[in-house]
């Protein structure tokens, strides 16, 4: 006689759920932050956390990494319509550049001057940085 083994519990469906609502506010704080928080900025929002949906069910394990995948997502949006952001507010000039995401597939985002190798700010809290 086989002894049966009760199904592994799979993937938490209220975490992979609660790291994308995460995601999703850290973000719109930055941009919130900055101002732009508008209508069609927050449909940027919206579109990258159903794409990173799919990812995170994909590989659950990667989880902790959704809130910086989707400030990333939203940053390469952002340029084709807005422009950079955000913008570096250590670095002044003529050539505004923006800050990077790093570490760029890892836990705890933060938003780095790629010039300086600063840290600003942690996602979510760029409003405390300016």
């Amino acid at each position: 006689m086989t002894e049966e083994h009760p199904p592994s519990p799979g993937p938490d469906p209220h975490g992979l759920e609660r790291a994308l609502h995460t995601g999703r506010a850290l973000v719109l704080a930055d941009l919130t932050a900055c101002g732009i928080a508008e209508a069609e900025v927050v449909s940027l929002v919206e579109e990258a956390v159903s794409h990173r949906r799919w990812w995170v069910e994909q590989w659950p394990e990667g989880a902790s990494f959704v809130a910086g995948l989707i400030a990333q997502d939203v940053q390469d949006a952002l340029l084709d319509r807005r422009g950079r952001w955000p913008g570096c507010p250590l670095c002044g000039g003529p050539e505004e550049h923006a800050l990077d995401v790093e570490p760029e597939l890892g836990p705890d985002p933060h938003w780095v001057c790629g010039r300086t190798a600063t840290a600003v700010a942690p996602v979510g809290e760029l409003g405390s940085a300016r």
